[in-house]
């Protein structure tokens, strides 16, 4: 046994002589070089409980942070407003002042109830606002339609919702129901453009039998500007009591059914031009008209 391991077996004598050196004020170094000791581990064993100088601690750059959030928290501050305070992460101030007790509520259940239905009112109002300044702008932009835009729109709007000739059902002439009256009014827009006079239309209601049809015939008959009595017999449609209704609310008025008459000219044109619409907007060498970017920014905006 060598002498050096001969005085580290000697660990009671070697720990009075660090505890005294650790009391004294030295580092763990100065220990280590004043003992000549060469192992950490022994060197950590022999000052255990003994707490390190305090000029040997490394300032901490939050130590402030942590006494103001500590402070903050005691004076009744959630995690929250402590972040709004400091600038610093909600983890951070969880350590710093776990120890102290939670403040009290500020609100009560009620208040809080009443605070947040508030802050969602105002968040789906800005919303709302925003929707229909987006429409707005849009609507806009579209300015007056030529006759050749409203012809192509009403083209495309019949062929979306109006009856169509089938190869194994021959049905050339115009019919179109729908229950919205803006959809009506475009697609009667359309018929006057087309030379289409209101002596060759024949409207019906179709509509649930729970509701007002006189009341329904009388609205759709305004909007066409015809008379009510020239309206063809309702189509009332049966009510299933398994089904839960939607559509029971004041404002429901039913579809209303526009047949023309000797329309099958007119049924052959629109399907014609419906197929040049389809071809020209798959053709490669067509003719790509952009909106004036001046004019129109919120339309340049989407084409990209």
């Amino acid at each position: 046994m060598t002498a050096e391991t001969n005085r580290y077996a000697d660990f009671e004598g070697l720990r009075e002589q660090a505890v005294a050196l650790r009391r004294e004020g030295l580092s763990l170094r100065q220990i280590r070089d004043r003992l000549r000791i060469r192992n950490n581990d022994l060197l950590h064993r022999l000052v255990k409980g003994e707490p390190a100088p305090a000029w040997t601690k490394r300032p901490n750059a939050k130590d402030d942070l942590r006494d103001r959030a500590r402070e903050l928290r005691l004076q009744g501050m959630t995690y929250d407003q402590i972040q709004l305070e400091l600038g610093c992460s909600k983890s951070s101030i969880s350590l710093w002042v776990r120890d102290l007790p939670k403040p009290e509520p500020r609100y009560t259940d009620e208040e809080r109830r009443a605070r947040m239905n508030a802050g969602l009112a105002r968040l789906r109002s800005a919303r709302e606002e925003e929707r229909q300044e987006t429409k707005r702008l849009a609507r806009e932009a579209i300015g007056a339609l030529t006759d050749r835009e409203l012809l192509m729109a009403g083209v495309v709007l019949y062929w979306a919702e109006g009856a169509k000739d089938k190869a194994y059902s021959r049905r050339e002439c115009l019919q179109f129901i729908n229950s919205d009256p803006n959809v009506i009014t475009l697609y009667l827009r359309w018929l006057d453009l087309m030379g289409v006079t209101r002596d060759r239309l024949r409207l019906r209601v179709s509509i649930h039998e729970s509701a007002d049809v006189r009341e329904a015939e009388r609205f759709w008959a305004d909007l066409a500007g015809v008379d009510a009595s020239t309206f063809q017999k309702a189509t009332l449609k049966r009510h299933n009591p398994r089904t839960v209704r939607k559509n029971t609310a004041q404002a429901y008025r039913g579809c209303l059914v526009i047949y023309v008459t000797g329309s099958a000219e007119l049924y052959r044109r629109m399907e014609g031009a419906w197929y040049g619409i389809v071809e020209a907007a798959g053709a490669r060498g067509r003719r790509n008209v952009r909106f004036d970017p001046v004019r129109h920014p919120l339309w340049c905006n989407w084409q990209h």
